[in-house]
């Protein structure tokens, strides 16, 4: 068996010394005439042999597997025959620099004249500390880049993870809110659990989900009380879940999220973005109006009128900035309290609504505009009804206003802080306290 061994490694190491091999010498052969590869090595052979003893004699070297296969490489030009050889050692790099020496000292390949010269030594392990080298920059970039998170990264996980604990509940039928609900004059209403907690990691804390398509008693009650956004998805059920909402809570907003998209997934900069484009109520209730006088169903009305309002406010992103209009921040001082509900057509005056005025009414219906009078009913501005609540607080000495929209007390109790005198509408909205010497007239008046 050991001979065998023996034999099967001599006659294979000339082909397996890439493995062990630590230098290889390169050099070039000149011969005047013409000779093939095995003159070449038989020549190399044969010249050094006995030259350096027999620890350092090639064959003997090769037998041992200390110097591998010499490959030489030969073309004919001109008569003469040129050439690089090539001997891989697994000597250390003074006996490796001996081979090389005596390699050149072969001076004929068979009857012709030979001239050898050692180019260079080759290092091979230089070549391992390279792809060492890459591989180990690699590993060290994969392991920054993906293992070992910033001070930034550890700081916003520490940070969603606590406002992911801050999840809290309301009323009795436990609704997922953000911390100190009650404490905020305005909150905002999303569809479930998993939207509270994408809003509460992006520090919008005055949160709390609907939970169901039925919306419950005890959020009707804190609808009353707080200024309301209702933040819903950008597909139908995001609609219909709207509709219930309108049609059972006082809402003051409505905002949406993308087409196809739900607010769960929205990133912190689209979440901002889609608040700061909220729709006030009345602009939505007034082209719901115009909708179902074309026959589309409520559900289709809100689709529609939605969607082109907050399009058209996200492309105008200048006229809500600031996360103080969007409910976002620190818990008011108080709630907002509101005296008890009385009927709408309380609040509307007894007398018949003035010519001048319902003429105007007329000319605006259908048209989603909103004009503003001095008290002379000299015409001031003419505005889209989408603008009207931000529009009339910057345009002095307003004293009637003529709208086809829907008077609400958020409007009311603007007219109230401006002094204006005469409200106009297309009809009246949940409207719970009327000022002192401001006349609401109504188009159900004419």
């Amino acid at each position: 068996m050991e001979l065998f061994v023996k034999k099967f490694w001599v006659r294979n190491m000339g082909k397996i010394y890439i493995d062990t091999v630590k230098y290889v010498v390169h050099a070039n052969i000149e011969i005047d005439g013409l000779v093939e590869k095995p003159d070449v090595v038989g020549a190399i052979f044969g010249q050094t042999e006995g030259l350096l003893g027999e620890e350092l004699d090639l064959r003997e070297l090769q037998k041992n597997g200390r110097i591998g296969r010499i490959e030489v490489n030969i073309s004919s030009r001109g008569g003469k025959s040129i050439g690089a050889i090539e001997v891989p050692s697994s000597l250390d790099i003074i006996e490796t620099a001996i081979i090389a020496a005596a390699v050149e000292t072969v001076d004929r390949v068979g009857p012709c004249e030979a001239r050898v010269a050692v180019q260079r030594v080759e290092d091979t392990r230089n070549v391992k500390r390279k792809k060492l080298v890459e591989r180990a920059k690699m590993l060290v970039k994969k392991l920054v880049t993906t293992e070992i998170p910033e001070r930034k990264e550890l700081t916003e996980l520490v940070r969603q993870e606590v406002r992911t604990a801050e999840v809290s509940t309301f009323g009795p039928e436990k609704l997922v809110t953000g911390p100190n609900l009650i404490g905020f004059d305005s909150i905002i209403l999303v569809e479930g659990r998993a939207d509270v907690i994408n809003l509460l990691k992006n520090d919008v804390n005055n949160v709390i989900a609907i939970g169901g398509a039925n919306v419950p008693i005890s959020m009707i009650d804190l609808c009353k009380k707080k200024e309301v956004t209702v933040f819903v998805d950008g597909d139908r059920g995001g609609d219909i879940i709207l509709r219930e909402v309108i049609n059972a809570c006082e809402v003051d907003y409505i905002a949406r999220a993308p087409p196809g998209k739900e607010v769960e997934e929205l990133a912190r900069k689209e979440v901002l973005k889609c608040l700061r484009a909220r729709v006030p109520i009345e602009q939505v209730e007034t082209a719901m109006a115009s909708a179902k006088r074309r026959g589309e169903t409520e559900t289709e009305a809100i689709s529609k009128s939605i969607t082109s309002m907050v399009e058209s406010r996200r492309e105008r992103p200048d006229e809500m900035s600031g996360t103080e209009r969007i409910g976002i921040g620190q818990p008011g001082p108080r709630e907002m309290e509101r005296p008890q509900e009385r009927p709408a057509a309380a609040m509307s005056t007894a007398s018949a609504i003035p010519p001048e005025i319902a003429s105007n009414l007329t000319a605006l219906e259908g048209t989603l505009k909103a004009r503003l009078y001095d008290q002379n009913m000299g015409i001031i501005k003419e505005i889209a009804i989408r603008d009207l609540t931000n529009e009339i607080t910057s345009v002095p000495n307003v004293a009637i206003v003529v709208m086809d929209g829907i008077v609400t007390q958020r409007l009311v109790d603007i007219a109230e802080s401006m002094k204006i005198k005469v409200l106009a509408a297309m009809r009246m909205g949940n409207v719970f306290r009327k000022p002192e010497g401001l006349q609401i007239f109504t188009k159900e008046q004419m």
